[in-house]
């Protein structure tokens, strides 16, 4: 069963989580999860709608929520270092996005935003979490995913950051290459396996939006009846 506590703002950051303080500025993440979600249609969502953020970690989506007119919101992650960071009027909960501290059918929307990656077993660990978040789901919920994806924009980028040199000369190729080298093993689970992530997403939920470019999977779709 998740442990769901209070975090403390002591908690220290790991190798990933200090790479990841330092790809971008809490700043420059809202505006690009903001402008990610506008495309999405965020727009034409209800603004009184019960949104909940899995693998939310510093809580950057959740200000993006926030500054479209969102009010009702909630995230999930299991780094009591992030959720620490975040200070906001969104209630965050530190556990395990598997075991979701909700009731059914208790949400309208549920958002992941580079989290499902770090997934120890596929499609084990997959399979618990999308049933998860169809469980917690309002008939007729939507689910938002956007991934990291094998596109050939993708293996440009693994290319450059075997760079030395590059790593050397852009702090932000550097940071990423560092959170690469720690979550290789599920990174490369995850892009290793397209096809059994999107058979799993299409079990749960009837897809609206279903592409992949510039390295990202991004997925919109409504729970399916009975999914749970």
């Amino acid at each position: 069963m998740a442990n769901f506590h209070s975090p403390s703002p002591s908690c220290g950051l790991d190798p990933w989580e200090a790479a990841y303080t330092r790809f971008e500025t809490p700043a420059q993440e809202i505006r690009k999860f903001a402008r990610r979600l506008d495309e999405l249609g965020a727009a034409d969502w209800p603004r009184a709608a019960e949104i909940v953020e899995l693998f939310c970690g510093r809580g950057n989506g959740l200000h993006a929520l926030s500054r479209l007119g969102f009010t009702r919101l909630e995230g999930v992650d299991l780094s009591a270092a992030l959720v620490a960071r975040y200070q906001g009027p969104a209630k965050l909960y530190v556990g395990d996005c598997r075991s979701l501290p909700f009731d059914n059918g208790s949400k309208d929307i549920v958002i992941v935003q580079g989290g499902l990656h770090h997934l120890k077993t596929l499609p084990d660990d997959l399979e618990r979490t999308l049933s998860e978040a169809a469980r917690v789901l309002r008939d007729d919920g939507r689910f938002v995913a956007v991934e990291p994806w094998l596109t050939s924009f993708l293996v440009f980028v693994h290319w450059v950051c075997q760079s030395r040199i590059t790593r050397r000369m852009v702090p932000k190729i550097d940071a990423l290459a560092t959170m690469i080298d720690h979550e290789r093993d599920t990174y490369e689970q995850w892009l290793g396996q397209p096809q059994i992530i999107v058979r799993l997403f299409d079990r749960f939920f009837s897809a609206e939006l279903s592409s992949s470019r510039w390295g990202k999977y991004v997925y919109v779709g409504r729970k399916r009846t009975g999914a749970r």
